[in-house]
């Protein structure tokens, strides 16, 4: 018999509601283990003040949920702002993760509307450079994610930042409908490129033809594929929910209760098609 393979579930908090004792309450009730916290109180996670961060904490270990990442806003700003800005701003997403506990902070790799992107290659990668310098040493990873209009948004940008880069502190989160939504198909194109550094998994999927979200498994973002082979790979990280499946804006998205609900419930059937338990 197969032993099988167990995963921590999360998702982004926010995407369910403003009140963390709400986005608590029904992680909780999907039976995940752990949170993602972008933002709480309709604040954002760099944003919150030292008080805000303790009784979040305060709140999270009430509900016994553990904190997974800090889905922080880094890098979703233009590359022509100074290095520093970033850099400071990722002070305070490490000052969260050192509150809440959290082992990775999600960042991104820059604006650059008007210009092309070998243009800006260079200071994209003096910028990402720094944060993964700033990062080292402190026990928390930085994870790139794959957004659309930043400069890694295809897999060989993104295959270039990370082994450039080349920092122990900088990995890669991998989001299938972002990948969908700049016309990558995500299994084929880009996993086997990029697994090699991927240490985190966001749970959302997206149809080609209209570049809308949807629940996982009801796409084109290959994520039951992409499930079976990071098993096979003997991943055994998270798997956080994004599902966006109300709406989305530069800084994140919504969803509700009920459709968190059923983009958990969507993945839930992904997971046990792979024969993958995340909880």
């Amino acid at each position: 018999m197969t032993e099988t393979v167990q995963w921590e579930l999360s998702g982004f908090g926010d995407e369910i509601d403003a009140d963390p004792r709400v986005q608590a309450a029904v992680m909780r009730a999907l039976g995940a283990s752990h949170i993602e916290v972008r933002s709480a109180w309709g604040t954002n996670i760099v944003d919150l003040s030292e008080d805000q961060l303790a009784e979040l904490k305060s709140v999270l270990d009430e509900a016994g949920l553990k904190v997974s990442a800090i889905a922080s806003p880094i890098g979703k700003v233009d590359v022509e702002l100074p290095v520093e800005h970033e850099v400071e701003r990722l002070d305070r997403a490490l000052r969260a993760a050192e509150v809440l506990g959290a082992p990775y902070i999600r960042i991104f790799s820059f604006y650059y509307e008007g210009k092309k992107a070998e243009d800006v290659r260079d200071a994209v990668i003096e910028r990402m450079t720094a944060l993964a310098r700033r990062a080292e040493g402190t026990g928390v990873t930085l994870v790139h994610e794959n957004e659309k209009d930043i400069f890694g948004d295809v897999p060989e940008r993104v295959l270039d930042i990370v082994e450039t880069v080349n920092s122990p502190a900088l990995k890669l989160a991998w989001d299938p409908a972002n990948f969908v939504q700049v016309g990558v198909k995500p299994f084929s194109e880009a996993y086997e490129m990029l697994r090699p550094h991927v240490v985190y998994l966001q749970v959302k999927d997206a149809v080609s033809s209209s570049k809308k979200v949807v629940p996982a498994g009801e796409g084109d973002g290959e994520v039951l594929t992409t499930v079976e082979a990071l098993r096979d790979s003997g991943y055994t990280g998270f798997a956080s929910l994004e599902p966006h499946l109300a709406y989305a804006y530069e800084t994140g998205g919504f969803s509700g209760p009920y459709s968190f609900g059923v983009a958990a419930r969507a993945f839930a059937k992904v997971t046990e098609a792979a024969g993958v338990v995340a909880r």
